[in-house]
């Protein structure tokens, strides 16, 4: 079914005998995910054989599954005519650049001018994903991370790339200007991360319930005091960037939660023509620069790369720079 209606009726097959019903659902509606079919089925909108049963009622062949989709809930934000660099779209989705400082949903504190606002401004004809008119925010990037974000604009899309994710089929890879040189030129971090034992808001690879977390990086270029890594991760943990880099003693230069106080200091008085831009630095030098899926249609590998902000570029170009004249 393309367009689900309001109301439907279908019968069970023989091949679909034993499945859970609100799987059932999911599988036969279009823009109805397996947890909306739950909570339909559970305000008794979806019965069987007339029937009102629970989500995890097993089908049998013959019988008839009847219910109605109410229409989409319009969400509490509204669009919102904000710039957008649109590095890829077609009907299904599309993948932005997300600029730095900018917050992917709306939240208690940043209600408007998030991502999710500029997307309903850009998509006016967004169908209903899991009963819901707004864009599918698949995965996030911290509101001072930049780069390469997937954003599905169709449940059949939103399904399945969320299932990619959830398997580690994408690919996510970064760059990061770090404080400091490694002595080798690749290697990996294979710590787990959980939540700081004290700080509730941090992550460390010290927690009370550590989850694996695992980072291949390479570096790109060194240069006097820093380098810039490439970055390859395994795992989606919250901050894990951020934490594996500190976890290496090289964290992010810019980052105000996970750096050392005295790293942007001794960077300065290394690079005395770096210190005035140091000291303005308001987020960390991480850039999510290419993304890779099987595209949820043509199962087609999409490749997406992200152009380098303009704070990050400009910090590269004085570290080439001064490594120039040294």
């Amino acid at each position: 079914m393309s367009n689900p209606p309001s109301s439907f009726t279908f019968r069970v097959g023989h091949a679909q005998a034993g499945d859970r019903l609100d799987a059932l659902i999911a599988s036969e509606i279009d823009n109805c995910s397996r947890s909306f079919a739950a909570a339909l089925i559970r305000r008794e909108c979806i019965t069987v054989d007339e029937s009102v049963k629970k989500p995890g009622y097993l089908v049998k062949a013959g019988e008839t599954v009847a219910g109605k989709l109410p229409p989409p809930e319009v969400p509490g934000f509204l669009p919102e005519d904000i710039p957008l660099q649109i590095l890829y779209e077609d009907a299904e989705l599309l993948v932005v650049n997300k600029s730095p400082g900018m917050v992917v949903h709306p939240a208690p504190g940043h209600p408007t001018g998030t991502l999710v606002n500029a997307l309903l401004h850009h998509c006016p004809d967004l169908t209903g994903i899991s009963g819901s008119l707004r864009p599918g925010i698949v995965h996030r990037l911290d509101k001072d991370t930049s780069g390469a974000l997937v954003v599905a604009k169709s449940s059949r899309a939103m399904h399945h790339l969320a299932a990619q994710f959830k398997s580690r089929e994408v690919r996510k890879k970064y760059v990061a200007l770090i404080y400091g040189n490694p002595p080798e030129n690749s290697g990996r971090v294979d710590a787990p991360i959980g939540r700081h034992p004290v700080d509730r808001k941090k992550m460390s690879v010290t927690t009370r319930r550590p989850r694996s977390a695992l980072t291949l990086w390479w570096v790109r270029e060194r240069y006097k005091g820093g380098c810039l890594l490439e970055l390859d991760i395994r795992t989606g943990r919250t901050h894990q960037i951020r934490v594996h880099c500190k976890t290496m003693g090289h964290p992010v230069i810019g980052d105000p939660v996970y750096g050392n106080r005295g790293d942007p200091k001794r960077l300065a008085s290394t690079l005395p023509e770096l210190s005035r831009m140091l000291v303005t630095l308001d987020r960390q030098m991480l850039h999510a620069w290419q993304i890779l899926f099987n595209h949820p249609v043509t199962g087609e590998r999409v490749t997406v790369e992200a152009p380098m902000p303009s704070d990050m570029r400009l910090l590269l170009d004085r570290f080439r720079g001064a490594s120039l004249h040294t």
